[in-house]
């Protein structure tokens, strides 16, 4: 069995939660940007992983899937018009449009992210602690 092949499928698991979780956190804390740069109320990023087939060549040939960062990309549902003539961002009818990031959604998002992450990460440290027994029993 190759711990390294393993762990290398484990490493792309663990950078795509780490983005994962970084745009959670940017849809966090844009939850209330009603202006960005390009006009309009800020848009909740989405990631979307894809599988990735990896050969790994030695005795024979075997392949090894693993997951990788497919896109990011703007979710394009419509944020909520709030009535506040008060605003900068208010229009002649006083609405505001607000973004579309729910945070109770994001707060589970993030949840499942970190787990995912926390699973990854334990998948790492085991598959090092077998491979520090199997050099262990090498010098027997």
């Amino acid at each position: 069995m190759n711990l390294i092949a393993g762990i290398n499928v484990t490493a792309g698991a663990l950078s795509a939660q780490k983005t994962r979780l970084d745009i959670v956190a940017q849809n966090i804390a844009n939850a209330q940007t009603t202006r960005t740069p390009a006009g309009g109320p800020y848009q909740r990023q989405v990631v979307s992983f894809e599988t990735e087939l990896i050969r790994a060549v030695g005795n024979g040939t075997s392949a090894l899937q693993s997951v990788r960062l497919g896109a990011i990309s703007a979710d394009r549902t419509p944020g909520q018009q709030v009535y506040n003539p008060q605003h900068p961002d208010a229009g002649a009818d006083g609405l505001v449009t607000m973004p579309n990031v729910n945070i109770a959604y994001e707060m589970v998002d993030l949840i499942t992210a970190s787990r995912a992450y926390e699973a990854n990460l334990s998948v790492v440290k085991n598959a090092r602690q077998m491979a520090k027994k199997a050099l262990d029993i090498g010098k027997l």
